[in-house]
């Protein structure tokens, strides 16, 4: 693996064998920003390239193995997650909450300094009064990487997110929205963003920071502005 250079960031990704984590994943290593990525995950991704490092690791319940792993590094993207529905509830929140809580303990007491980039959601509640579990456990998410110490921390609450290249989909929910998305882009455009624009702008966020107004919080309709920001929009 590539030694980064003067001004290079080392970056760690979580989830990169899921649909954004991938993406995010394509980005880093194409980022001249970035000298060295390491991905940490439960599944090998096939991929080869000098600036990559796998790390395996089974059981984000404790990620004190991951201590020297996470040495050093400058910045983390953090995609790992699941669909509602696809787990019990009480899954739902271990791998929500308990997991990102977890990580990010490892990773501040690794390298305090590091920036952190989160895929919550939208509908995500801080105030932990929804009922509904996945925008109950965002929330709670959120919140402890708000408090966690970080020095710049950022949390990306995408609508729906048109997943770009074929795939199947988790239920039929999604495969309404991908059908409809054509349509619901040009009605709703503030409702729905590319899974690869969704990534470039969390990549960006952790290795360069952003311009863009308010935070640490980005709606759909901020993460559009920054997409804009760096490259026009795509259909």
């Amino acid at each position: 693996m590539n030694v980064p250079t003067a001004g290079q960031k080392r970056l760690v990704i979580v989830g990169a064998s899921g649909m954004v984590g991938g993406y995010t994943l394509r980005f880093a290593l194409d980022n001249s920003a970035v000298g060295s990525v390491t991905s940490v995950g439960r599944k090998n991704l096939g991929i080869s390239h000098p600036k990559l490092k796998e790390v395996l690791h089974a059981d984000f319940a404790d990620c004190s193995a991951l201590a020297e792993t996470l040495s050093g590094q400058d910045a983390a993207v953090f995609c790992l997650g699941t669909y509602t529905g696809s787990v019990s509830n009480a899954d739902l929140r271990k791998i929500t909450v308990d997991y990102t809580i977890e990580f990010a303990r490892v990773l501040r007491g690794s390298s305090p300094g590091a920036a952190f980039s989160f895929l919550s959601g939208s509908g995500a509640d801080p105030t932990g009064k929804s009922r509904v579990p996945f925008a109950l456990y965002k929330g709670q998410a959120e919140n402890a990487l708000l408090a966690a110490g970080f020095p710049h921390v950022y949390l990306f609450r995408p609508a729906y997110i048109y997943p770009v290249e074929p795939r199947k989909e988790p239920n039929f929910s999604y495969r309404l929205l991908r059908g409809v998305y054509p349509v619901f882009r040009l009605l709703f455009p503030n409702q729905v963003i590319r899974a690869d624009d969704l990534a470039r702008v969390m990549v960006a966020a952790a290795v360069s920071g952003t311009s863009q107004r308010g935070g640490p919080v980005f709606e759909n309709r901020d993460i559009r502005a920054m997409v804009e920001a760096l490259q026009p929009l795509r259909r």
